[in-house]
């Protein structure tokens, strides 16, 4: 190395010394992704004492008991009526129906594209499944009221206009892009040698999808489930305008029912006082919604930690 050369290096390596130096960068990348780390946690944290604080005073004026088992939703009759089960029912309908028809169909789409379509057909139809997933939610509301609906009527003429069918068919059909793309991507990061080794053995198509392929992407299927549900039960838009806002005790799908999140959009823009009981009352219809969340994601993930298999 000539003089001139290694003065020149010599300056660059006292030059970046310091926070620009290469230990200095990544500190505070480090520090960068604690901080972001931190945010996540802090604002979930923030959610849950917002929510557990301002649902007190529901629960001083309302017995748990009555909270937990009655059936009828009224928090603005005198007395106040606060069973939950209205509002829980009609939330499982929902997210029910939905999984019903989005993960049979979501997982059969997403083998199909992975196993038995070629890449030309694969390039039309992956695309064409995910435009589903851009369409905002008050159209497929509004498609499911104004469409969906009218076509029931041939099938059920006493249905109501706004109804849990209708609601379960819009939800399913958002959520079934979500099944399909990550069902699909589980069953692609199954390593080739699998399919090989079955193929090997005398194994047919159908028998290398069901019986090999399909097992070791179990958990990444389980996941996109889960997550998909977990999608459905916080769906709100297209629910209130396809499955209206009428908080009953049924557990008839052609009848109008209300959501949690359906009656937290209702009550939010209409006229109630705040600090008053029915302003309470969304926040403990809030907290019951962030329970239920919280539970299906603890179940994903232990779905998730139990099946999962790590391939060299």
């Amino acid at each position: 190395m000539s003089p001139s050369t290694l003065e020149r290096t010599t300056r660059f390596q006292s030059s970046s010394r310091g926070f620009f130096s290469r230990s200095g960068w990544e500190k505070a990348v480090k520090a960068t992704t604690m901080i972001c780390a931190f945010v996540s946690i802090a604002t979930t944290v923030g959610i849950l004492v917002v929510l557990l604080s301002q649902s007190l005073p529901f629960f001083r004026e309302a017995s748990m008991s009555q909270f937990v088992s009655g059936t009828e939703w009224n928090p603005s009759k005198t007395p106040p009526a606060v069973g939950i089960w209205p509002l829980l029912l009609g939330t499982l309908m929902i997210t029910i129906g939905a999984g019903l028809i989005a993960i049979p169909l979501g997982l059969l789409s997403a083998i199909y594209l992975s196993e038995y379509a070629s890449p030309k057909v694969r390039g039309v139809l992956k695309p064409a499944l995910e435009l589903l997933a851009g369409i905002p939610t008050v159209v497929y509301g509004f498609f499911g009221f104004a469409f969906v609906t009218p076509l029931l009527k041939n099938i059920f003429p006493n249905i109501q206009n706004q109804n849990g069918l209708a609601g379960a068919i819009i939800v399913g059909i958002m959520i079934l892009p979500l099944v399909s793309s990550l069902c699909e991507d589980a069953i692609r990061a199954v390593p080739r040698a699998l399919r090989e080794g079955a193929y090997g053995l005398g194994s047919t198509k159908f028998e290398v999808t069901m019986k090999v392929v399909v097992p070791a992407a179990f958990s990444g299927i389980m996941a996109s489930f889960i997550l998909a549900l977990s999608r459905a039960l916080g769906e709100t838009m297209a629910v209130a305008l396809a499955a209206g806002s009428t908080p009953n005790f049924t557990f008839n799908p052609t009848q109008s029912i209300e959501t949690m999140t359906a009656y937290i959009v209702q009550t939010t823009k209409g006229d109630s006082a705040v600090g008053g009981f029915k302003y309470h009352s969304l926040f403990a219809v809030g907290i019951t919604l962030f329970a239920f969340t919280l539970i299906m994601n603890l179940i994903a993930q232990r779905l998730v930690k139990r099946f999962r298999q790590v391939y060299a």
